[in-house]
């Protein structure tokens, strides 16, 4: 049996089954080991392309395991390791936040513990900071905003792991920011028709991709297809993480939406080399030109606040299971077999909670497609919603067979 040694930590997002499929989709199972809300990896923290992953929001490199998981023993571990450290550090002022994540430890003892290590590094002579919890973890913005992954300040990290405790430091944090100037100032957005948040659009292309790319010198040779490509979010993350992009929608509005927005894309990002071909084309008919894999979010039919009445809300199915039925069928001998795809697909949820799927789910068989199943995330928690929204996204990993 392969041995595993953790070297990093992945500090997953709001639904951590999408982010942990996301990473073993990229790495490879034998690579990843699940913890709650997190994920151990046994890759450098340094060498994961932390940017391109929209279902993680820390990466943190291992510094070492302490045997224990009593609070009191694991903050008298930091007051005797972290002063004499700092000390030695060749920086001016020093910065440190700490955050814990599986232990349930009360904000006043985390403060306490902070305070004591802020008093032995001062006794030393270096100006300290401490970032004070609101919560047992920092949030991004806490990292962000207190620099806590430049020189000169640390975010540590506790993370319980059965009868241990991981000691972490974080070197990436998910930068909201950029998020919301990539989303929200992109020239062409329209609410009416959904907007597909970025960070979901890096997982769906993540899914799709997984090890594609492995050992590729030119990431531009691998061509990804989004056939409903709407205003373009898919396209304009497989263009950030490298790759050449092929989109089509049915609707000439989103078309030009699209290049109006991978326009302003690539004023923005100047360094970008992947081919782009946008066009309008029917999905259920279309033959589209050489592509290596397909990410998409097919039609999710009509925007809803709430349920509609059994009759309507079975029309409405209807047209999204026909839609999405056809475009499958159409694309089946364009796809070469074994070669891997995700979709995002409509699921609609009931007040409880429970969620009524597209009928061709069960027929995904007999179209040519397979489930290419993970060994961590089951395909019925590839689901992504927010609360009190009426139609979720249902992510299929499908190969051809």
């Amino acid at each position: 049996m392969r041995s595993f040694t953790e070297k990093s930590v992945c500090i997953l997002g709001r639904q951590p089954a999408l982010g942990l499929a996301e990473l073993e989709s990229i790495y490879g199972a034998e690579h990843v080991r699940p913890l709650d809300g997190a994920a151990l990896l046994d890759v450098p923290a340094e060498d994961i392309n932390f940017k391109r992953l929209g279902g993680t929001i820390k990466t943190a490199r291992i510094l070492t395991e302490v045997p224990t998981t009593d609070w009191q023993n694991l903050a008298n571990y930091l007051v005797e390791k972290v002063p004499p450290y700092v000390k030695d550090m060749d920086i001016g002022k020093f910065t440190l936040g700490l955050s814990l994540y599986g232990l349930n430890i009360p904000l006043k003892q985390i403060e306490a513990c902070l305070l004591e290590i802020k008093k032995q590094v001062r006794q030393s002579g270096r100006p300290v900071r401490i970032v004070p919890n609101k919560a047992p973890s920092l949030n991004s913005a806490q990292v962000l905003h207190n620099k806590l992954t430049y020189k000169g300040a640390w975010e540590l990290l506790f993370i319980k792991d059965g009868q241990r405790t991981l000691l972490a430091q974080t070197l990436f944090v998910q930068d909201i920011d950029a998020y919301a100037a990539r989303d929200q100032a992109r020239p062409a957005r329209d609410a009416r028709v959904g907007m597909l948040p970025p960070k979901l659009a890096q997982i769906i292309l993540n899914l799709a991709l997984g090890q594609m790319a492995d050992g590729l010198e030119d990431k531009t040779k691998l061509r990804l297809l989004d056939p409903f490509c709407g205003s373009g979010v898919i396209l304009q993350e497989a263009l950030l993480a490298g790759y050449s992009v092929l989109g089509t929608d049915i609707e000439p509005k989103m078309v030009d939406y699209t290049k109006r927005n991978l326009q302003w894309l690539f004023e923005k990002q100047t360094n970008l080399e992947g081919n782009v071909v946008v066009e309008v084309a029917d999905a259920t008919s279309y033959k589209w030109p050489g592509f290596s894999t397909v990410a998409s979010e097919v039609f999710l039919g009509r925007p809803l606040n709430s349920l509609p009445p059994p009759d309507k809300l079975k029309q409405i199915i209807s047209d999204a299971n026909l839609i999405t039925k056809k475009f499958l069928k159409n694309l089946a001998p364009q796809l070469k077999p074994g070669r891997s795809l995700c979709l995002a697909v409509p699921a609609w949820r009931k007040s409880n909670g429970q969620l009524i799927h597209l009928p061709l789910i069960d027929q995904l068989t007999d179209m040519g497609y397979n489930y290419s199943d993970l060994k961590y995330v089951r395909r019925e928690e590839l689901i992504y919603f927010r609360e009190n929204q009426v139609v979720a996204r249902q992510l299929l990993r499908l190969e051809k067979q």
